[in-house]
């Protein structure tokens, strides 16, 4: 802990283009910059947004040698085997064919519409065909298990897709904050819980950004 706040009192006298942030587990993952909060680690991301660790997660953090290069729109790729799409707009899709059921499932299972709209669009860019090399399938991109979990007999039928997504969705509200929930949608919730926050994986991290930057 003594060697974390040299490290600290370090960056803080020669601030860096960018820092990395080492874990127990050894990884390592590059951020714009980061703060204490109490037992927290807050971290800025290079791809905008932020995230929060737990301190004893937190082995090191030393200046990162690689120019920081801030990305606009940078592209998930996998992790739950979903298909990040890039609709080539960082707006909120305004109006869809799929509104009807959105509506109805975010009702009947108490989430803001909007959220379950963001993550469609960042899950397939409301192809209700898409699937991923992992088995991910649908508009919002459920994983095998998933699927049966919420009872979605077809998820390729749009209606029976983002019913179960969204429940799935607000079984994760209901645990965690809204930046984890979806990271847990994209991760796991047991990374999510492992790491005390969002999991220091690029492509979780991009996802949460490009989700929660569509909810501005």
């Amino acid at each position: 802990m003594k060697y974390l706040f040299a490290l600290l009192a370090l960056t803080i006298a020669t601030p860096a283009s960018a820092e990395m942030i080492f874990f127990s587990e050894q990884r390592s993952m590059s951020v714009a910059s980061h703060r204490f909060e109490g037992d927290r680690v807050i971290v800025a991301l290079r791809g905008g947004g932020e995230m929060s660790f737990d301190r004893s997660l937190i082995t090191k953090i030393a200046p990162d040698e690689v120019p920081y290069a801030p990305v606009a729109d940078k592209a998930p790729g996998e992790t739950h085997g979903a298909i990040v799409a890039s609709t080539g707009s960082l707006a909120l899709v305004g109006t869809t064919d799929y509104d009807p059921l959105i509506e109805r499932a975010a009702t009947r299972h108490d989430v803001d519409a909007r959220i379950v709209r963001a993550v469609i669009q960042v899950e397939s860019a409301f192809q209700p065909r898409a699937r991923s090399s992992k088995g991910a399938m649908g508009l919002m991109q459920l994983m095998p298990k998933t699927a049966r979990q919420y009872q979605a007999r077809n998820p390729y039928d749009p209606a029976s897709n983002i019913d179960a997504g969204t429940k799935h969705l607000k079984q994760l509200l209901n645990e965690f904050e809204l930046p984890l929930a979806l990271a847990a949608y994209n991760a796991g919730e047991g990374a999510v819980r492992r790491f005390g926050g969002i999991p220091p994986y690029a492509e979780t991290q991009a996802y949460v950004s490009k989700v929660l930057g569509l909810l501005r």
